[in-house]
């Protein structure tokens, strides 16, 4: 399932292997939400840049189509047209962050639609039968994504609770694996460790997690707020206590630099909305640091956004058209900056792995996380 072919420092190079295929690590999932990337980004396109695994989330695609409709269709992969790996999240994260009335209980937790007010209530066994009808390749168990500052006290109820939890999914999980009608009965489940900032809280949550076998294992609960150098202090903190043998995920990081230093430091897996979400509003990243596309300096610029970037907007069009067609507000513009941040972070992991590879990442994090966190010089 998950191998680990060499270590350099904390930095591992590993290959990961589900239903859907085997992926190269470290890798970074592209971000999916309700079953396609946000600014008019296929499938058909992830396979272009270069995507391994796509994430979808639960709590949306529990609420429109319905998992019941993407079952029906046959799952999520033949739903989106796409045949690779898929993860989806837990739904715990949006309800904690989208909800605007909810009410926790040993149960799970009663909140509010987003969409239309309409009461809602989820679980551990609720987000575990929603996973199974979409048919992911990684579920990730229910937990609760506490804000930070956060309460000593309260983290510590929160994390106790987000244990109980991943025992129910754990067991249903185990049984709907074992219906006749599932999606993917080789759907895997990755456990889920919090504990806002408190290190204690994060170590102790952490040993109790391992505890329960599951498929991989996840930080959860941070790029919520806190400084870069607090979430960097807690990965150094809980990973001497993640097993050694399973793929390691920091949940929702995020920016080119931060990734370079959580690899350093021992992760495998990440996601973050974060590269699609800039491109939408002109924010580029580049081998040189990120740009902003509107800006007037790039009116008569001819060259493509990164000189030498194979994506499928610097290979046909100049910053000057690009800049162009996000003043005139074409949707065209979102498109192809989106396929561009994209195929970036999708290279950004090649070169990573290809430094490991080499033996030579600790030369490519020094080198490259603190250039890549800088706006361009040109």
């Amino acid at each position: 399932m998950f191998e680990v072919k060499k270590i350099e420092g904390k930095a591992r190079r590993g290959e990961f292997t589900c239903a859907h295929g085997t992926v190269q690590t470290p890798v970074f999932m592209n971000v999916g939400t309700q079953g396609a990337i946000k600014g008019g980004v296929s499938a058909h396109d992830l396979k272009e840049i270069g995507c391994q695994v796509e994430l979808s989330n639960t709590y949306h695609l529990h609420l429109r189509p319905g998992d019941e409709v993407v079952k029906a269709m046959g799952g999520l992969h033949r739903f989106m047209g796409w045949d690779g790996p898929v993860l989806t999240d837990s739904g715990g994260f949006q309800v904690f962050s989208l909800a605007s009335l909810r009410n926790i209980t040993e149960e799970g937790v009663t909140f509010a639609s987003h969409i239309d007010g309409h009461k809602i209530f989820m679980g551990p066994e609720e987000s575990m039968r929603i996973q199974s009808n979409l048919g992911s390749d990684i579920a990730m168990a229910f937990d609760e994504c506490v804000e930070n500052p956060a309460q000593y006290d309260y983290a510590k109820r929160s994390c106790e609770r987000t244990l109980r939890w991943l025992k129910r999914c754990k067991a249903e999980h185990d049984r709907l694996n074992t219906l006749s009608d599932c999606v993917n009965p080789h759907q895997m489940l990755f456990g889920i460790n919090q504990g806002a900032t408190f290190k204690d809280l994060r170590i102790w949550h952490m040993v109790e997690t391992a505890r329960i076998p599951c498929d991989g294992y996840a930080i959860g609960g941070l790029a919520v707020g806190e400084p870069t150098e607090v979430m960097y202090e807690i990965i150094e903190a809980v990973e001497p206590y993640m097993p050694a043998d399973r793929p390691r995920y920091l949940m929702g990081v995020g920016t080119p630099s931060n990734i370079v230093e959580a690899v350093a430091r021992g992760v495998d897996f990440f996601d973050c909305v974060m590269p699609a979400r800039n491109a939408r509003h002109g924010k580029l990243f580049t081998w040189n640091g990120w740009l902003n596309l509107k800006n007037e300096r790039y009116k008569l610029d001819e060259r493509p956004i990164d000189p030498g970037c194979q994506c499928p907007a610097c290979r046909s069009f100049s910053r000057a058209y690009l800049r162009h067609l996000f003043v005139a507000g074409e949707m065209l513009a979102m498109r192809l900056a989106v396929l561009h941040n994209l195929y970036f972070y999708n290279q950004l992991m090649a070169r990573i792995r290809e430094a490991l590879d080499a033996g030579v990442f600790g030369a490519f994090q020094e080198e490259y996380s603190p250039r890549l966190s800088k706006r361009a010089p040109d």
